[in-house]
Parts: C-alpha cells; structure tokens; sequence
C-alpha cells in the first residue's frame, strides 16, 4: 500500500490479532524506552535549581563587569565588553586566574570581581554538593543503570536469550550458554546477583540489571521486543513471577519459545493457559528419573551424560532394586511426586512425615525419620530403598546416615536444597541425587542448546536399555568417557554445498561421509545420534543409513571430528576423497585441466569401495 494516509488508517482501524500485539509490543516498547531515558529529565530536575543559580551568579557577574568603569594605559576612561567580561569571569569563576586584561583593573572592577569570587564559591558548592546528593541518590543510580543496560541490548546483534531470574539456576545455565557461544540477556530483582553477574568470567559481555521481571516494560527493555531475542526462560525464586512472564512473552510475542520453572500444578496449569510453554518441574523430572533407573539404568546414564554438556565425565551406572519395598520421607511437594511414580511402578511405599497435618496418605508414619525407633516402625530390615526428600539439608543428611548405619546396602535418594551441601551430599556417595537447580539448568540447556538433542532425550528411553548401553559403548570408544561436542549439520546448499549433487543420487550413505579426510579407512571420530527428515527421527542411525537434502544431523564427537567434517561440507576435493578415495586437485585450474567425473557420479563407486 503505497499511500501513506491509507496506510495509517489501516494500521489505526485494523483488527488483525497480529496486527494488535504489534501495537501492544511496540506501546510497551515505546513505554519502557521513555523509562530507559529518565536519567537525563532526573538530572535536569534535581540539577535545575543549582544551575538556575550558578547562571545567576555568572550572568550578574558578567554584567557588573561591563557596567563598571575602567582605564586604559593613558588614563583614560574604558569599559570592558560583553565577551572580555565573560572571558574574565570564566577563567575567575573556574579558579585558573589568567590576570587582569587588557588593563589593569581600578579598585571597582577588583571590589567587584572579590564579591564574584565569594559568589561562585558559594554557587559552584552548592551546584557540586547537589550533584554528589544525586549520585548517591538510588532512583538516579537506577536510571543510570537501566539507560546503560538498554543501550548494551539494543546494540546486540546477535541472537540471544533473555533469562528471567540469575539464582543457582541462571548461574549453571549461563554458563553452559556461554561454552556454546550464545549470548544471553538477564533480568533479576536482586541487585547482589547482578553485581556477581559483572563478575563472571563469561567470554563475552552479558548485560543484566536488577529489576522486577513481572514489569512488561523491564521485559521489553531486556529484549522481549528485539528482533534477535530468540527464547526466554523464567527461572526465578516466585512461581507467580514466572506466570507473568509466560503471559508477558505469549501475549507480546507468541512466536517466542518459552521456557517456565514452576512446581504448582495449579499454576502450571494457568501456564499452559498462555499458548504453549515449556515447563520444568524439577520434583516430576526426578520422578521420571528415578522411574527411568529403575527400569533401564543405562538408558538415564546415557540421559544424564547428555545433559550434562560438553566435557562431562560419563557417570556411573548403578543397579538399583526392581522390586520391594520403598520409604520416602518427607512428603511435601517431592514426596508426593516420588510417591505416585514408585507406586506407578507397582512399588509398595511407606511415607515418614514429621507433620501429619500436611499429608494424607494412608500409608502414613508419623515421626523423625532420622530417629531409629521410627526407621525401626517402618520396617527398615525389610526396605529397598530410602529417598531424603525434605526440604532440610541437615534433616536429609541425618536420614540417609541413619539409613546406611542400619541397612548399608539400601538404595539411596535424596534432595540437596542448599549448593553450600554439597560437598557433604557427595561425602555419602548417593545412588541418586537431586539438586533443582542443576537438573532444571540441565533441562533447560538441553531444550536450547539444540531442538534435536530435546528430541533425542525424549525419545531415546522408549528404544530400551540394551540399546543405550550399546550406544554408550559406541560413544565411549570413538570419544573417550568425556562427552567432547555437540553440534548439529543441516544439509542443505547453505551448510553443506559439496553434497548437493550426491544427496540427490539417491546413494548418499551416512557411513560414507563421517571418513577421516586424511586416511578415508578410518572412521571420524563422531556418532551420529539422530537423523531429522521433516518431522520423522531416526535415532542412532547405522552406516547404511542413506542421506537426503533437507536432513538434519546431530553427531557428539571431537572437536577435530566436528571440523573435519565442516572441511568435507565445503571442498568438493575432499568429499571426492572421502566418498570415493580418488585424489581430486584442490584448485579450480588443475581441477580444469583434469577433469574428474562429478561427485554424484563416482557415488554407487565409492559406497563400492
């Protein structure tokens, strides 16, 4: 449309949904960059008295100046101008005191300008006590810093994420974003975990201010209406916060993917109200864990390995009991979880409560379950496994020293709430340890680091546990026990133009292209874990898998791997090497004057070969 009155009126009377939340963002935007900007109206508000008197001071010392007479050399009567009097008390009133020009001053203009002296004095200290009040002033230092850290975001250029809440969680996460090399943008009410956040070493500048993120404006201020925001997380302390954040983003920006921390059922509920949110509820994660290692422990191995990110060690995989009896003490909000999912499990469970006004399972014990006599009532002897899963340290510790005094062979779960613990959680060398912070840091990485390491984690149980510790093996032997890279290849003409030609033969076998580009009879040192053909996944896919345009690849392997392979994606000579084993010159003139067959050409040779 090319008329612009038309144009406005459409904009003004448009009823397109679309068209009304980008009114809404940009109103927000426009609110909270009038926010962004205050520090220059606050200054000129609180400064506007002590300047108003310095002009005074200096305008009537100006004046006074070229009123009063002077003499020249000769004599004779002289009067200074507007510009030698301005001059003159410039150079006074700032205290460098050049002299007396172009004559000598009589002893009016010298009574004057002492009283000018006195004047500035006075006005210049109460200007510069005014400006030290402001400074100090904690609205100001706010201004100041929420116009410093929208400038830092809106000069982001690359795409980034916007975390809600830098406690334990957005620390781990941020972290693990950054050995990535993604950029992220945070937002927390406590200014202590701000000023640790400028303390981090991080690769690269992360900005972050201390503000209230249940505000649209503080969102749209941290980036919710950039162009190059490309996720939120709301991971703070207050469930009711990351519910304003979810319908902050889905009503400002539903095409954001986002990402909720919550425990409450009934607010998890008002969440999925708000578009599709991913939530992470880290009592039920561990339930289905604990479900998971009970069923295929090398399966919640290769899980946790996974999710652990890059340079994790492979953890050990224990052999926990399938069958018996479990107590579980402390039923709050993980209790009850554990609880369901070992009796989804056909698992008896005695529950030990020290508030039996706070449970109502019929199974119920009512005591310490650190104390022996209670441990002894809940009939320990005969027990398999114990989870401490109170939401006291000391309490958690006390139990599972109580359990392993009376029954060293039991299998032991418990909660750590503090990170301060954990040198005495792993003192006890758990079976199976649940830290909320780390397992929805964990969770949250795997969703962003990539959407095709998600999809394997979520499907990667149902091929059962035989097949993960095969995998496991695979990995361990080309990677060592320290998961080395994760990265993900799409094969398209943007990310791998060599292939185009051989993908579209119809013969492009997986086995083929992860060859040493050195020695083609050694493998890369890589394992493919998943193949995505539209919305189709291949899990762990074998040699003979036969490639196509448009696939998507994730491969854990070494870095060197992983370049490796970026080199066979892009020179054609290489991919010839490595899917046919026939030297191909690298040089556009002796590719010419040796004109080779093309790459789609020798494929049915080199899957031969």
């Amino acid at each position: 449309m090319g008329n612009p009155l038309l144009t406005f009126w459409k904009n003004l009377f448009d009823t397109d949904d679309e068209r009304r939340v980008g009114r809404a963002t940009l109103r927000v935007a426009a609110a909270s960059a009038a926010q962004a900007s205050a520090t220059v109206f606050l200054i000129l508000r609180r400064m506007r008295t002590p300047l108003i008197v310095l002009i005074v001071i200096f305008a009537v010392s100006v004046l006074g100046l070229t009123l009063i007479p002077g003499q020249d050399l000769e004599g004779r009567p002289w009067r200074m101008g507007f510009f030698d009097a301005f001059y003159v008390m410039s150079y006074t009133a700032s205290t460098i005191g050049f002299g007396e020009i172009p004559y000598p001053f009589t002893y009016n203009q010298r009574m004057w300008v002492t009283i000018s002296i006195y004047l500035t004095v006075i006005g210049w200290a109460y200007a510069i006590g005014s400006l030290l009040a402001l400074l100090q002033d904690r609205a100001f230092r706010s201004a100041l810093a929420l116009q410093h850290f929208s400038r830092k975001v809106s000069r982001l250029r690359e795409p980034f994420v916007l975390v809600a809440g830098y406690g334990r969680t957005g620390e781990l996460l941020g972290h693990s974003l950054d050995a990535l090399g993604r950029r992220f943008v945070v937002l927390d009410r406590i200014g202590e975990r701000i000023d640790a956040l400028e303390l981090g070493s991080y690769h690269a500048d992360v900005p972050g201010l201390a503000a209230d993120a249940r505000d649209p404006g503080h969102l749209a201020v941290a980036g919710l209406d950039h162009p190059s925001c490309e996720a939120v997380v709301a991971l703070t302390d207050e469930e009711e916060t990351n519910l304003a954040i979810v319908m902050a983003a889905a009503l400002l920006r539903p095409e954001l993917p986002v990402i909720a921390r919550v425990t409450s059922r009934t607010l998890a509920e008002r969440m999925q109200a708000f578009g599709s949110p991913s939530l992470v509820n880290p009592f039920d994660r561990f339930g289905d864990h604990l479900r998971l290692v009970l069923r295929a422990p090398a399966s919640y191995q290769l899980l946790t390995w996974l999710e652990s990110g890059p340079g994790s060690p492979l953890p050990g995989r224990g052999a926990p009991p399938r069958d018996g009896r479990w107590i579980v003490c402390g039923y709050g909000r993980l209790g009850r979880e554990l609880t369901a999912d070992l009796r989804a499990e056909g698992l008896d469970v005695t529950v030990i409560e020290s508030h039996p006004a706070e449970a109502d399972d019929p199974d119920l014990l009512v005591g310490d379950g650190s104390d022996p006599w209670v441990l002894a009532q809940a009939d320990l002897d005969r027990a398999v496994g114990l989870v401490a899963g109170t939401d006291n340290d000391t309490t958690n510790l006390s139990l599972v020293a109580a359990a392993r005094r009376s029954k060293p062979s039991l299998f032991i779960a418990a909660r750590q709430n503090r990170p301060a613990s954990a040198p005495l959680f792993a003192a006890m060398e758990l079976d199976a340890l649940l830290v909320p912070s780390e397992l929805i840091a964990h969770e949250v990485y795997a969703q962003l680091s990539t959407p095709l390491l998600w999809r394997f984690l979520r499907e990667m149980p149902a091929r059962g546990d035989e097949w993960a510790a095969t995998l496991i093996d695979r990995l361990t032997a080309l990677c060592g026990t320290r998961l080395q890279s994760l990265w993900k290849v799409r094969l398209n003409r943007q990310e791998a133009p060599t292939l185009e030609a051989w993908l579209a033969s119809g013969s492009a076998r997986l086995g083929d292209l992860l060859r040493n580009p050195e020695n083609r009879d050694e493998p890369l040192h890589a394992v493919p874990l998943l193949v995505l053909r539209s919305s189709e996944a291949t899990l762990a896919p074998d040699d003979d898998f036969v490639l196509a345009a448009g696939d998507e690849l994730l491969l854990a392997g070494r870095p060197g791997a992983r370049r490796a392979l970026g080199t066979i994606l892009f020179v054609e000579s290489v991919l010839e090497y490595v899917i046919s084993g026939r030297r191909m010159p690298s040089s556009w003139i002796w590719r010419k004057l040796a004109p080779t067959p093309a790459v789609g050409a020798d494929a049915a040779r080199g899957r031969r070969a």
